[in-house]
């Protein structure tokens, strides 16, 4: 979701500078950047690929995801190991930043700062998918659907906590497919121990 409530959010309707993702021939695209390599920042990254524009990643030096995804998506997609000068100078270019930082059990890091957010072009978009474990924008808050952004500095930051709950019936429908493996081998062991 963070791809398509990032690209919403860049229309000047609703408060972005309007611009459109994908952009048009001889029209540039939007210039995406996905912090975290993960599940979503990868499922991110699939989405982002989906439309023609130059997209950047980051992940942390030596991250054996981000030599797959370089591998999985080819020149659709650079990577750039996660340094705080890397950060920097990605997000001051960026129309869309993607925080999918995870830390299991822990407090998302603070990749972004203020001080950065304050460089972004006036209508950037900021989506802070790490907003449950407190976000990984220094200006972040949680929002709700309802009222999912506010502006710091110009730029516009989406931070619904429990983003899924937009998409009740995909989210329902992909985490009980998720989890179907796991009731069927659950299945297989307790009917191999039937008399």
């Amino acid at each position: 979701m963070s791809i398509q409530v990032g690209a919403a959010s860049l229309q000047k309707a609703n408060g972005g500078f309007g611009i459109l993702l994908g952009g048009v021939p001889g029209v540039p695209p939007a210039k995406v950047v996905i912090l975290g390599g993960g599940v979503a920042g990868t499922h991110a990254a699939e989405m982002a690929v989906g439309l023609p524009r130059r997209r950047h990643g980051s992940g942390p030096p030596r991250s054996i995801a981000w030599r797959e995804l370089s591998s999985m998506f080819g020149s659709a997609l650079r990577t750039e190991y996660s340094t705080t000068a890397t950060i920097e100078r990605l997000v001051r270019d960026a129309d869309l930043v993607v925080g999918a930082v995870l830390v299991a059990g822990a407090t998302a890091p603070r990749l972004v700062t203020r001080a950065m957010i304050a460089t972004m072009k006036p209508g950037a978009v900021l989506v802070d998918i790490s907003i449950d474990q407190g976000g990984c924008f220094e200006t972040s808050r949680p929002t709700t659907h309802a009222e999912p952004t506010f502006v710091v500095d110009g730029v516009i930051h989406y931070c619904v906590a429990n983003m899924p709950g937009a998409v009740p019936r995909t989210s329902t429908l992909a985490l009980t497919q998720r989890d179907a493996p796991l009731r069927a081998r659950a299945w297989r062991t307790w009917a191999g121990r039937r008399p």
